[in-house]
């Protein structure tokens, strides 16, 4: 039999594929083959549209002492009416980050790796344009392209200044290994690709919750959104998974509430190891961000709620921002459940969830 299909078409998968006598390999192959030509055709698209995008706003710049001004009312403008049409992936910061792409890059596609199939992820060249050495940039560019660094990986490597300590080193090697060492959690899983918001949003598909929560945690956070709004003490559900993305990184709210008795915003963040300095320190960034973006006049500030439920302890924190204790002792408390109640809540969950995993495990071996 064939080892090759009947030739249905030009591409890479019905070209690469060679039939053998493992079809487990061969189905896994294709898969793979299939995933990896998907990212290639949708990064290449989403890489030319920003780059256009930020040629096309580069064309509205004027000459004058009030281009800035001018150049950030557009902007601004831009960002409300694409939003409004398009929905996610056109904020003010992301438009900016497409003009800085196109002026970064102005001839990237005349250029030998814009030609060809290795232009890197839109992820990569966001965080590539943090790096203002022209020499530094150029250099995180290639090894990321040759190196075949991951997001993570690249971020990591700016953000520790490691195209400057290679410089210096008198031993490079050594330098090297402790980075692989050091990255090799950020290796890319195979599914990066259907995960990545970025690629999401410029599909216009909203991302799928289910990738950053184990079952645990859904059969937790299932069970608090109910318990919470069945406080019947104001609360109205706001967002569950909540994307917020940042100049270096994604995140995600586990859960989001408005309590219009309070008149604020009520964060909750759940961990299913011990709490750290961390967790607490990324809450107070999301009540900060959510102060800035989403409260609006006459609110009272965002709380943040961080919950624990680890095998050995269960812990709820409150979380307010500098200023606001005063506000959370006197009046927050009346109408947010106590550590105490949060605490006992989580662990009923835990019990129900590991229940429901033993009459399951019950049933398939009967």
């Amino acid at each position: 039999m064939d080892t090759k299909p009947a030739n249905i078409g030009a591409n890479n998968i019905m070209n690469d594929f060679v039939k053998t006598d493992d079809i487990l390999k061969d189905m896994c192959g294709i898969i793979e083959s299939a995933q990896k030509s998907a990212y290639q055709a949708v990064n290449t698209l989403l890489v030319r549209r920003n780059w256009l995008l930020g040629f096309r706003i580069a064309s509205e710049e004027m000459q004058g002492e009030n281009r800035a001004e001018y150049g950030a009312e557009v902007i601004k403008k831009l960002s409300k009416e694409l939003t409004a049409e398009f929905g996610k992936g056109f904020t003010k910061s992301n438009l900016y980050n497409f003009y800085s792409f196109y002026k970064a890059y102005p001839e990237i596609f005349q250029t030998v790796s814009g030609k060809s199939a290795g232009l890197l992820s839109w992820s990569h060249y966001a965080i590539l344009l943090q790096v203002k050495d022209e020499n530094a940039r150029a250099w995180y560019e290639k090894e990321a392209a040759s190196e075949g660094w991951s997001v993570r990986t690249l971020q990591r490597n700016v953000s520790s200044q490691y195209y400057y300590r290679m410089l210096r080193s008198q031993n490079r090697e050594t330098v090297e290994k402790e980075m692989k060492n050091l990255t090799a959690e950020y290796r890319s899983d195979k599914l990066e690709f259907i995960k990545n918001p970025v690629i999401a949003e410029f599909l216009g598909m909203s991302s799928d919750a289910d990738f950053t929560e184990s079952e645990l945690e859904t059969s937790i956070l299932s069970n608090l959104q109910k318990f919470l709004m069945e406080l019947g003490k104001g609360y109205a559900f706001v967002a569950r998974q909540q994307h917020i993305h940042t100049e270096k990184q994604d995140y995600y709210i586990d859960l989001v509430f408005y309590n219009y008795i309070l008149k604020c915003f009520v964060l909750i963040d759940l961990k299913t190891q011990k709490i750290t300095h961390q967790d607490v320190g990324q809450m107070d960034m999301y009540i900060r961000m959510y102060d800035e973006m989403k409260r609006s006049e006459g609110d009272n500030p965002t709380i943040g709620i961080v919950l624990c439920s680890d095998t050995d302890e269960d812990i709820a924190r409150y979380s307010v921002m500098h200023g606001s204790e005063q506000l959370f002792a006197s009046k927050y408390k009346l109408y947010l459940p106590t550590e105490e109640e949060l605490r006992a809540e989580i662990e009923t969950q835990k019990a129900m969830f590991l229940l429901q995993q033993q009459n399951s495990s019950l049933e398939f071996e009967a």
